[in-house]
């Protein structure tokens, strides 16, 4: 739905529970020489992992803070009739997200990258949705019924959930709506950035969308990170926005990403993409240092 791998850091409690995080798993021993050793598996450093349902509250707390600030998220808790004390106002931001990843577990993919679930995206696969029964009664986002205030509701159930429906649909076309790879979250953890989790994330998911053939579709939430995945081969299709508030109107814009191809040793094109496609391959190459579909670095 949203992403964002650039998010400010919200507060020093914000900070210190991640870091709490990192030291309680970092465990380390002496070695016979002196140095320092860790029990904790260097290839979590920088392989993307798949998570499962044990990894719900981890990942739910991963975005959580990656989103914090953003103004789509706080569009579905500031409300005038929900909460007004900071703390039950965030654990229902937390509660919001965790039941989402237990939805994309079930029901779709979730990927992560680093030590301590530095950075988390949700997928939906082609060919699936999130609003099956077992799913919906699973993963915990039934709750949302009653846990939303009645405004609160009215903007997910009324206005967001539909046209995000709809605007996918008239983006896509009728014959792809349902063949795309849909990136509904990509978010790092504030002190966790500027290390290239996120966009480890985001190539891993690249590379198996062109091997399919597939496009890949998001919406997101800021001006800024929509310069990020413009550097990726992503298009900004349309803007959408959401009224039900009381200030500025919250806007999403939605956005596209051909799937690429190896043309020749050291050149891609975009499939689909008709004259621009060289460009476009290009201009990939110059930005994540592709050659043969491998990052370098």
């Amino acid at each position: 739905m949203i992403t964002t791998d650039s998010i400010p850091s919200v507060s020093s409690g914000a900070s210190t529970v991640a870091l709490k995080s990192i030291n309680r798993n970092a465990v380390v021993l002496p070695t016979t020489n002196g140095a320092v050793r860790s029990l904790f598996p260097t290839k979590w450093q920088d392989t993307v992992r798949t998570l499962t349902m044990a990894n719900c509250k981890d990942a739910g707390m991963t975005l959580s803070h990656a989103f914090a600030t953003d103004d789509y998220v706080q569009y579905l808790v500031d409300t005038s009739d929900g909460p007004r004390d900071e703390e039950t106002k965030w654990k229902l931001h937390v509660d919001i997200l965790t039941y989402t990843v237990a939805s994309h577990v079930l029901s779709g993919l979730v990927t992560t990258v680093g030590p301590d679930f530095d950075s988390v995206a949700l997928w939906i696969p082609p060919h699936h949705d999130l609003d099956d029964w077992y799913t919906l009664m699973r993963s915990g986002l039934w709750r949302l019924y009653f846990r939303l205030p009645s405004e609160g509701k009215k903007r997910l159930f009324d206005e967001i959930l539909p046209l995000l429906h709809d605007t996918k649909s008239e983006v896509l076309g009728k014959e792809r709506e349902h063949k795309a790879w849909y990136l509904v979250y990509l978010g790092t953890k504030p002190n966790s950035q500027g290390r290239g989790y996120g966009s480890k994330l985001l190539v891993n998911m690249m590379e198996r969308a062109d091997a399919e053939n597939r496009p890949i579709y998001l919406e997101s939430s800021s001006l800024s990170n929509n310069v990020y995945y413009e550097k990726f081969g992503f298009e900004v299709k349309r803007d959408i926005y959401l009224r039900r508030g009381e200030g500025e109107p919250v806007r999403l814009s939605i956005m596209v990403r051909e799937p690429v191809t190896q043309k020749s040793e050291g050149d891609l094109m975009v499939l689909d993409g008709g004259k621009d496609g060289k460009k476009k391959g290009a201009m990939l190459r110059r930005v994540i240092g592709c050659k043969k579909q491998k990052v370098i670095g």
